[in-house]
């Protein structure tokens, strides 16, 4: 069976799939995680993968943004997108940083690979008093017939699980976090949808009889909804945003 951290560390392999399938953040709910700071802040985005996240923050104006992410093929894919953002290798667990550095420490699709008692102790110690924590991630809204059929075809991840539940946790110096949720779609052809569920954990590190299975049946559901060739199709997404001063 695979780990947690390997599923956690496997997304490297499947760089420019990530970079192509999975979608972009709307900037109003980054902006949202932003304001007790306001944008014009030093944020470090940590699970930074090839940038998704990082440009969000760049767009709505931030001052300073180094990106942290384990995996340095992942790094690699963010650097050739955005040169001029600082890139380190590090874990919210262990952060490279020196106390009272930033403003804002961010993550995209990340929390859950993390420790939240250890992550929220190593973030505390590099915020500034008053800095916050931002934790966002887009998930498909399976409350569409054919996204939930999807879904089942390749697996619900720990994010969704965990989204759908409990919700995130954190812990010392952080106390409740407040969230917000933003509704949206996204045009896709069938190559895009096939790059996403490429880039999923679950398909990376799957066997290969296993990897045949999901893909056969996720080409027949394309078939059946007409994302066939350049044709699109509008993938429904809810965004959840998180956030907690420390």
């Amino acid at each position: 069976m695979v780990s947690h951290d390997d599923m956690s560390r496997s997304f490297g392999a499947a760089a420019d799939l990530y970079q192509a399938g999975r979608p972009e953040y709307p900037v109003e709910a980054v902006a949202w995680m932003l304001a007790p700071v306001g944008t014009k802040a030093r944020v470090i985005d940590v699970g930074a993968g090839t940038g998704k996240l990082t440009r969000a923050v760049l767009a709505v104006g931030a001052e300073g943004v180094t990106a942290v992410d384990p995996d340095p093929l992942m790094l690699a894919r963010l650097h050739a997108e955005l040169p001029d953002v600082p890139v380190l290798e590090g874990t919210a667990e262990h952060l490279p940083l020196t106390d009272d550095s930033a403003d804002a420490v961010v993550l995209g699709q990340a929390w859950h690979w993390v420790d939240p008692v250890a992550g929220s102790r190593e973030i505390g110690r590099v915020l500034r008093a008053g800095g916050v924590l931002g934790l966002i991630w887009n998930i498909r809204d399976a409350g569409v017939g054919w996204v939930a059929r999807m879904s089942d075809i390749m697996h619900n991840s720990n994010a969704e699980e965990m989204i759908a539940s409990v919700g995130p946790q954190v812990a010392a110096p952080f106390n409740t976090l407040e969230s917000r949720s933003w509704e949206w779609s996204r045009a896709m052809t069938r190559g895009d949808l096939l790059a996403m569920a490429r880039s999923r954990s679950y398909l990376i590190t799957a066997e290969p009889e296993e990897r045949a299975r999901i893909e056969a049946g996720l080409e027949a559901l394309f078939d059946e909804i007409g994302a066939v060739g350049d044709a699109t199709v509008d993938l429904p997404y809810v965004t959840t945003a998180f956030r907690a001063v420390s």
